[in-house]
């Protein structure tokens, strides 16, 4: 029995000095610093045992974001439609800053060129850290003619040279590590508010461009129709662009998910979108607003009761802007490569580029950054 007795102490110490063995482990494990993303566990504090189940996978989303609000980024926008219908003003009023081409001098006065003539501007807008080089290409003279047979195709070459520029730029056997991208992410199609359909150069010009950009089209100075008026002539402009087989952004064919599709099934369905653009600001109920003043009231820009502005902020900027250019860089560029590429010549290379388009002299408000 003695001796039964001393076997069970001796069973109890042994487990008890285990016991402050790993009592002691668990103790230099039990609070370390917290690891980048690790933030906001225990208070900025991880266990030890938290270790083990973390791996700090989503810290590589602040890294992203650190390195993309470092460097920036750029996007490219094409706005295409005739003279008068507030092209510019739209721009100023999408990106809240003067860049359009006439905004450096109030008495510039422009003259409709006799042919289809590119204008390029570009400027660094910042918002909170985020740096953006923002390009605007104007094409004053399209549709202003009698005769406006053709008058897309300096806008056709315009948006190959810049495909034929990057790929060129990517066939270096030694590249730069960052290439320089002035490919159009985004063409904004200005249609006058007829309140009747689709014209033959709409159709002509959305068919030929919407193979190669990204089209999203608006109807101008939406405000010179009633509100019975504009949805008659929005389902008017999407009959016709079914009825020619026109695409315009976003595509169905390009949706990823189903969560996508529903989101796009949502724009698509309120395309064009009716528009509205001004710089003058108002006050209404003591706040201002921008907005036109006219003898029945103020029509506010960013009132969705108003126009539909604020949509096409939010698809062009809010929500789809990174979508426009991965559409652009991965499906419409990646079209032109091959074909490029397949038309190789006997070195391996691909021929010279087609000649240059009539690219006008940078207009005022020109930065050359």
């Amino acid at each position: 029995m003695e001796e039964e007795g001393k076997g069970k102490e001796k069973g109890t110490d042994e487990g008890e000095i285990q016991k402050e063995f790993q009592l002691e482990a668990e103790l230099k494990v039990e609070v370390v610093p917290a690891a980048p993303g690790l933030q906001g566990l225990q208070g900025g504090l991880v266990r030890g045992a938290d270790l083990f189940g973390y791996v700090g996978i989503e810290a590589v989303l602040d890294q992203m974001r650190r390195k993309t609000m470092k460097a920036g980024f750029e996007f490219n926008i094409m706005v295409v439609g005739q003279s008068g219908l507030g092209k510019s003003t739209l721009v100023n009023t999408l990106f809240k800053s003067k860049i359009s081409r006439k905004s450096c001098s109030a008495n510039y006065e422009e003259k409709i060129p006799k042919t289809v003539k590119l204008h390029s501007v570009s400027h660094v807008i910042e918002e909170k850290g985020v740096k953006m080089k923002l390009t605007v290409v104007d094409t004053p003279g399209f549709g202003d003619q009698i005769n406006n047979e053709n008058c897309w195709e300096p806008i056709v070459e315009y948006v190959n040279e810049q495909y034929e520029k990057y790929l060129r730029e990517e066939l270096h056997v030694t590249r730069k590590r960052r290439i320089p991208d002035s490919r159009v992410h985004c063409c904004i199609y200005f249609l006058p508010a007829t309140g009747h359909r689709l014209r033959p150069i709409d159709v002509e010009f959305m068919k030929r461009l919407g193979k190669i950009v990204s089209i999203v089209p608006v109807i101008a100075k939406a405000d010179t129709l009633t509100v019975e008026e504009r949805q008659d002539f929005k389902e008017r402009i999407r009959r016709d662009l079914a009825a020619n087989g026109i695409g315009v952004y976003p595509q169905a064919e390009y949706d990823e998910d189903a969560e996508e599709r529903l989101l796009n099934d949502r724009i698509r369905e309120s395309l064009p979108f009716a528009v509205v653009g001004t710089d003058k600001e108002h006050q209404v109920n003591g706040n201002k607003v921008l907005g036109r003043k006219t003898k029945w009231g103020i029509i506010e820009v960013e009132n969705v009761a108003h126009c539909e502005f604020a949509n096409l902020r939010d698809l062009l900027i809010r929500s789809h802007l990174q979508d426009l250019k991965e559409v652009t860089h991965s499906i419409l560029y990646e079209k032109y490569r091959v074909r490029r590429l397949n038309e190789t010549t006997s070195d391996g290379l691909p021929p010279p580029p087609p000649p240059q388009s009539p690219i006008g002299e940078p207009g005022r408000g020109f930065y050359d950054l």
